[in-house]
C-alpha cells in the first residue's frame, strides 16, 4: 500500500481481517474519487469492512440499511414541519455529500427503483446530487465516496442491479473466510479459546456446503460468532449452537434434525 493511504484511524478502527487486497483497492478507489459495490453473502464482513476503511481513512460514515419501502427521498431529504414551519432536512445521501463522508448503501437492491436513478449521477465523473425540491445541484465535496453493497445469493428478476448501473461501480467480491482467517476473527470476536473456536469453523463449512440443497443460505461468520459468544459465557456448545447456528438458518424440522446430526458427528 503506497504512502497515500492515511492511517490516522488505524488504530481506532473497526477490527477486520483482510483476506486479500480488498483494503488497498477500495483505498485506491477512494483516491480517485471511484464508487464501490460489494457483493457477498450475508454475515460475511462487508459491513465491517466499510466501517474499518472508514476509520483508517478519518471520513465519517453514513450508513443506510436499505429495504422495501426505502424511496430516494429518504436518502435525499423532505421537508417537515418543525415548530410551525416547514424546513428542508437533509437524508443521508445528502449529508454525505454536503459533508465528504461515505455513504454506505447496504443492501441497495432491497430499496425502491427510484433509488439507482439518483445515484448514476453521482457514479460518474459529475459527482452531483440533483435535489428537485429546493432546486439544488449538490458537487460532492472532497472525500465523498459512495459504496453500496448486496447479496447476489438472493437475487432474482425483480430485485437485481441492472447492468448500467453495476458498471459504475468498481466491485469486490467477498465470500466467506477461509478457516485459517475465520478463526482468529471468531476468537477475537468471541473471546472463546482457539481450540474450542476450530470445530466451530469446521461445523459452518459443513453447514455452508449445504447452501442450496436444504439450506437457502450458509452459515454467516456473524452466527459463528454469536455461537462463541455464548459458549465463552458458558453456555453449553450444543444449545449454543442449535441457538446461533442452526435455528436461524431454517424453520424446518427435518432440516434442523440433519443439522443435529452433522453437530453430532462434528463435536461427538
Amino acid at each position: 500500500m503506497d504512502g497515500t493511504f492515511d492511517l490516522k484511524g488505524a488504530a481506532d478502527a473497526p477490527f477486520y481481517l483482510p483476506q486479500g487486497d480488498e483494503c488497498d483497492i477500495f483505498a485506491a478507489a477512494y483516491r480517485n474519487c471511484l464508487p464501490v459495490l460489494l457483493k457477498g453473502p450475508t454475515g460475511c464482513g462487508k459491513t465491517r469492512f466499510v466501517a474499518h476503511m472508514a476509520a483508517r481513512l478519518g471520513r465519517p460514515l453514513y450508513t443506510v440499511a436499505c429495504h422495501d419501502d426505502l424511496s430516494a427521498a429518504d436518502l435525499i431529504g423532505r421537508y417537515l414541519l418543525k415548530g410551525g414551519e416547514t424546513v428542508w432536512v437533509d437524508g443521508p445521501l445528502t449529508r454525505a455529500v454536503r459533508e465528504g463522508a461515505i455513504c454506505y448503501l447496504d443492501e441497495v437492491v432491497e430499496a425502491r427503483k427510484d433509488v439507482t436513478v439518483v445515484l448514476h449521477p453521482l457514479t460518474d465523473d459529475r459527482r452531483i446530487l440533483p435535489i428537485d425540491r429546493t432546486g439544488e445541484e449538490l458537487e460532492a465535496a472532497p472525500g465523498f465516496m459512495l459504496v453500496a453493497s448486496y447479496n447476489p445469493g438472493y437475487q432474482n428478476i425483480l430485485k437485481t442491479l441492472k447492468p448500467s448501473t453495476r458498471q459504475r461501480f468498481v466491485s469486490l467480491d467477498f465470500t466467506f473466510p477461509k478457516p485459517e482467517h475465520e478463526i482468529p476473527v471468531v476468537v477475537r470476536e468471541s473471546g472463546l479459546a482457539e481450540d474450542r473456536v476450530k470445530p466451530l469453523v469446521r461445523l459452518a463449512n459443513k453447514f455452508r456446503a449445504l447452501k442450496g440443497q436444504d439450506l437457502e443460505e450458509g452459515t454467516s461468520t456473524r452466527l459463528v460468532v454469536y455461537a462463541a459468544t455464548l459458549i465463552a459465557q458458558g453456555m453449553a456448545p450444543d444449545r449454543a449452537i442449535r441457538a446461533a447456528m442452526i435455528e436461524p438458518l431454517t424453520d424446518d424440522e427435518d432440516t434442523r434434525r440433519g443439522l443435529l446430526d452433522l453437530v453430532t458427528a462434528v463435536f461427538g
